[in-house]
């Protein structure tokens, strides 16, 4: 049986269909809205930010302390002093910096000031007629001046916090004027001037190490 609609009923449905219309619009309007908001935070985390001038960190250098060299007994000395003769000089030298350091030249005292003797090699009995006023034991190539300064031939570095033994070859020097008092002694070498280091970054040298000045 076929039904057929009045134009009373047609127009009746009119509102219900626009009512259905506007609500997908609406829906369309809330799914569109959500994609737009959820675009506009997205955008967001991709803003490019800079970095205002004069932005920095803060550090710190070290302090510096100087270095200590002092007499060993080992390695001993292999060149030995006789009356115009040279020999070898053996020292530590410590390096409480937290950093290496090269040492490029040492400062000697003067032709004049000698070394003390002993009768050991722990320099602690000193050797009967043979004192730092009679020895005549001093540093090769000290001149009349005090603070000469004499190039190490090959630059020595220390390593942060370490210490190096050197063996100075034929850097004492013993005139013809040394008693016999001083025959078959150790000696505790004057104590030097100065050295020209620097601090800084550098491969430390190997040590037991062998050096010397030779002018």
């Amino acid at each position: 049986m076929t039904s057929t609609m009045t134009s009373t009923e047609v127009g009746s449905l009119e509102p219900v269909r626009r009512s259905r219309k506007q609500r997908g619009a609406r829906l369309c309007a809330v799914v569109a809205g959500v994609l737009l908001a959820g675009t506009g935070a997205y955008a967001a985390t991709n803003w490019i930010v800079g970095l205002n001038s004069g932005s920095a960190g803060e550090g710190q250098s070290a302090t510096i302390s100087n270095l200590s060299i002092s007499a060993i007994a080992s390695p001993s000395a292999t060149n030995q002093l006789y009356p115009g003769g040279n020999g070898d000089v053996v020292v530590t030298i410590a390096n409480t910096n937290p950093y290496p350091v090269t040492i490029t030249a040492l400062q000697l005292p003067t032709n004049t000031t000698y070394a003390a003797g002993y009768t050991t090699s722990a320099l602690s009995t000193a050797q009967t007629g043979c004192s730092g006023t009679t020895s005549d034991v001093i540093w090769n190539y000290s001149t009349g001046t005090s603070g000469s300064s004499h190039t190490l031939t090959t630059p020595l570095t220390v390593a942060a916090a370490g210490s190096l033994v050197v063996t100075f070859t034929n850097d004492a020097s013993m005139t013809v004027a040394t008693p016999l008092a001083c025959a078959n002694t150790y000696f505790s070498m004057p104590s030097l001037t100065a050295v020209t280091a620097t601090g800084g970054a550098a491969t430390a040298t190997t040590s037991p190490a062998v050096d010397a000045w030779t002018s």
